[in-house]
């Protein structure tokens, strides 16, 4: 059973029938409730949403771009991923009406001095020119320091007092991602695993501030039972890569040998779950998004640490829908779940689709190098989607 699209319809239900009425900064309006508790077993597959396609290759790609450090719309809108491209243009639009006038320029009408009106831009005609002017794009294609600076550029300023790791150097860098990967590794059972992109001193310098504004981490040790099924499964599913284990009866073997079997062949030795905090929920487009990104946030980090995904957990804050997603919600309820999908990355997937292969492709490139083409889902089946207005 599909326990997670039955939990995100519940969540519409409730809020459909609990649901108080609200303004909001857009002023679409919603429908809101407060607080709000998401939960899932990676064991029970990829947490992406069945009862409405999503759009996974966008979902990857702005994952990707939060890790990369970016905060530039450009590497999106060169691999078609168009979630921020209104964010971008009000922004734009915004500076425009404040006087810096880069736009479209037109001969006046009936103009005896050929005289001409500098005109915004159109969205299409903004974007376009963030594809094709790498100069405009630095520019205009910045949207402040939000998510990817947060994670792996915090800004740090220090006093002249303080010790100073350069001479004359009075701001340094924090790199949350590569901090967190370090302590998995050295501390796996810290309480401080955590990352934060709720920098109070810059959010009047971003363009939206961040709705889902933290995540932490918690590792357990794995018993010897869950990673002789691990052992077992890879086995199975890779009899070239495991072929010089005994490919009979386990169970007939020693502990100890077993054992020795598993810390030679790199079978994990903890599992990872993650929880993320949120205090804003666009609960028809956004949390599906938001729980498929932070399943696959979850994945890369186990795959980066040599750990196994355990439980993803959802805090959420002000949940809501907008009153032009409700019709959308009540057919999305009443859809039936499919199962849910199982993630294949580049080794996994090369491995087991092409037999010939004598061992897999490693997976060791660095984090903020990921391509969305180093993850595929492997029998992913939903409903169609469904069409939604996306409220800026």
């Amino acid at each position: 059973m599909n326990k997670l699209d039955t939990q995100y319809t519940d969540l519409l239900k409730t809020i459909l029938t609990h649901g108080a009425e609200k303004s909001d900064r857009t002023g679409t309006g919603t429908l809101s409730i407060f607080g709000y508790t998401v939960r899932h077993n990676m064991k029970d597959g990829f947490p992406l949403l069945t009862t409405k396609k999503m759009a996974w290759k966008t979902m990857v790609t702005e994952l990707i771009w939060f890790l990369r450090g970016d905060t530039n719309i450009k590497y999106l809108v060169d691999n078609n991923c168009n979630i921020w491209n209104g964010d971008a243009y009000q922004a734009y639009i915004k500076r425009y009406n404040k006087g810096e006038y880069v736009g479209k320029t037109k001969l006046l009408e009936n103009s005896k001095k050929n005289r001409t009106l500098t005109e915004p831009f159109t969205m299409e005609e903004f974007i376009d020119k963030i594809k094709t002017d790498d100069e405009f794009a630095k520019k205009w294609g910045e949207l402040g320091p939000i998510y990817g600076k947060q994670w792996r550029k915090w800004v740090r300023k220090t006093t002249r007092d303080e010790k100073i790791v350069e001479p004359g150097v009075y701001e340094t860098s924090i790199d949350q991602i590569a901090n967190l990967i370090n302590e998995l590794k050295t501390n796996p059972d810290s309480r401080r695993l955590m990352v934060n992109a709720w920098n109070v001193g810059e959010l009047d310098q971003m363009v939206l501030p961040p709705c889902h504004y933290g995540f932490q981490v918690y590792t357990r040790e794995l018993s010897f039972e869950e990673r002789y099924v691990i052992l077992k499964s890879r086995t199975n599913e890779d009899p070239l890569k495991y072929s010089r284990l005994d490919n009979g009866d386990y169970d007939q073997h020693p502990k100890e040998m077993t054992t020795k079997w598993m810390n030679e062949e790199n079978i994990p030795t903890r599992a990872i779950s993650l929880m993320w905090n949120q205090r804003s929920v666009d609960t028809f487009l956004g949390l599906p998004f938001n729980i498929a990104s932070y399943g696959l946030l979850l994945e890369i980090i186990a795959k980066e640490v040599n750990m196994i995904p355990d439980e993803l957990i959802g805090n959420l804050g002000d949940v809501h829908l907008y009153n032009n997603h409700i019709e959308q919600a009540k057919e999305q309820i009443g859809r039936e779940p499919f199962g849910l999908p199982k993630l294949w990355c580049l080794d996994e997937y090369h491995y087991l689709m092409d037999k010939e292969l004598v061992g897999p492709i490693p997976f060791n490139e660095k984090i903020e190098e990921f391509r969305s083409d180093f993850f595929t889902m492997h029998n992913y089946e939903s409903h169609p989607a469904i069409k939604a207005p996306l409220s800026n």
